[in-house]
């Protein structure tokens, strides 16, 4: 009994060292292409399911990104964590200025920004907090130039993505 467990063992360790049993293929994103938003290995007729590299790492399942995905601006710069569902954003997603400084940090739902989103210059100065409702600006807006200075012609209270008010 104790020999038939480590050979079991010793049989998965070299399959994971290996490969075996791993039947997701892998592509650089470079060698993917969208059509009508789903996403395909070039020169093929058949949506891409697998993990994809590069630039942009993450899974796709029948053609759309499924999971956690981390994009790069170069090979080692962060640009961008967040996770989709089906093709479409899904909870929060954050973003990164080339130079390492938070750009963006907000939250999806089915593809659409809701919630609270804040926005930074490179800087890292306020560039703009507010909340979305199914993808609308809704509530109080504020808005600032890169000096620090309020935008008044963009700040103030949204209604279904409309300014109702100072």
């Amino acid at each position: 009994m104790k020999t038939l467990i480590k050979s079991a063992l010793l049989l998965l360790l070299v399959m994971s060292l290996t490969g075996c049993g791993d039947d997701v293929s892998s592509i650089s994103s470079e060698d993917l292409v969208v059509r009508d938003g789903v996403y395909y290995e070039k020169f093929s007729e058949v949506p891409f399911s697998g993990k994809v590299t590069g630039l942009r790492n993450g899974l796709m399942k029948n053609g759309k990104e499924e999971g956690e995905w981390i994009t790069y601006h170069s090979a080692s710069l962060l640009d961008s964590i967040g996770n989709y569902k089906n093709g479409k954003k899904e909870g929060e997603w954050i973003r990164y200025h080339d130079n390492g400084q938070l750009y963006s940090k907000g939250n999806y739902k089915n593809g659409k920004t809701e919630g609270e989103w804040v926005s930074y210059w490179v800087t890292g100065q306020l560039m703009f907090k507010g909340n979305y409702k199914n993808g609308e600006r809704e509530g109080e807006w504020v808005y600032y130039q890169e000096q620090g200075n309020l935008i008044k012609e963009w700040s103030g209270i949204y209604k279904n993505g409309v300014k109702i008010s100072d």
